[in-house]
């Protein structure tokens, strides 16, 4: 997930790319709301019980992911969607015609 940005040499700097993503439970109406830098580690560690908070709610189904360039801009988005706000956007989201395509 890290890549290089163009600076002069000896000075090149990793840059990590976060993922805010929505898991919905599949036997009840309620959502995760998490960031991570890693997504596919993050979805194993959930589906594999090691997440305290969502190991009593598989199955999961993931509904939406946010790409963000700073932590800080994901942890943001991460709030935001725990908000009264955007709870009501999650909720348009899961109930927008197709999205389990993704």
């Amino acid at each position: 997930m890290a890549k290089l940005v163009d600076l002069p040499a000896g000075r090149q700097a990793r840059r990590f790319m976060y993922f805010v993503y929505i898991l919905k439970t599949l036997h009840k109406s309620s959502y995760y709301k998490g960031l991570t830098n890693n997504l596919e580690r993050r979805l194993n560690q959930h589906a594999n019980r090691k997440v305290k908070s969502t190991k009593l709610l598989l199955p999961l189904q993931l509904i939406h992911v946010e790409l963000c360039s700073t932590r800080t801009e994901a942890r943001k988005l991460e709030k935001f969607f725990k908000s009264g706000y955007g709870r009501e956007i999650i909720e348009e989201i899961a109930n927008k015609p197709g999205w389990r395509n993704w």
